[in-house]
């Protein structure tokens, strides 16, 4: 008995295998009870990201911030030594905040601006500031905890 293969066969078999390396690449990491960690010049948004740093503590303007779209957090500095770091994501709708300037963190999708010393709303649409997020300073740097 022979086989003919068609185009239909090999994209059947090619689409069968991705869907299994692809389950097999979302699996759930096992029973090793290890966690990754993302290293300090890595890009990861949520999982892993606590010790990542961020950015040295020149790189953040006084009266000014920095906005960390990967980590999805914004760090600021109201006055000089004094940093505070919050969510970049806008609590009106989700968007990322895009600057930061004349003392707030202000998000482009639909106005909303947040103080740069409490991420208290300053002008909506927003009305719920945005949450605080953990950093230290260490040295020159500043690190999320």
């Amino acid at each position: 008995m022979s086989y003919e293969t068609t185009r239909r066969t090999v994209l059947l078999a090619t689409g069968a295998t991705g869907a299994a390396v692809l389950v097999a690449a979302c699996g759930g990491g096992g029973d090793s009870g290890s966690e990754s960690t993302d290293s300090p010049t890595g890009g990861g948004a949520t999982s892993g990201r606590a010790g990542r740093v961020l950015a040295d503590v020149g790189e953040i303007p006084v009266g000014g911030g920095k906005i960390f779209a990967d980590a999805e957090v914004v760090v600021t500095q109201p006055e000089a030594g004094r940093f505070k770091a919050f969510s970049a994501i806008c609590t009106h709708q989700r968007c990322t905040v895009g600057f930061v300037s004349d003392g707030t963190i202000d998000c482009p999708c639909h106005g909303s601006k947040f103080r740069i010393a409490d991420g208290a709303v300053a002008h909506g649409p927003a009305t719920q500031p945005l949450p605080a997020e953990q950093i230290t300073v260490e040295g020159n740097s500043i690190r999320l905890t």
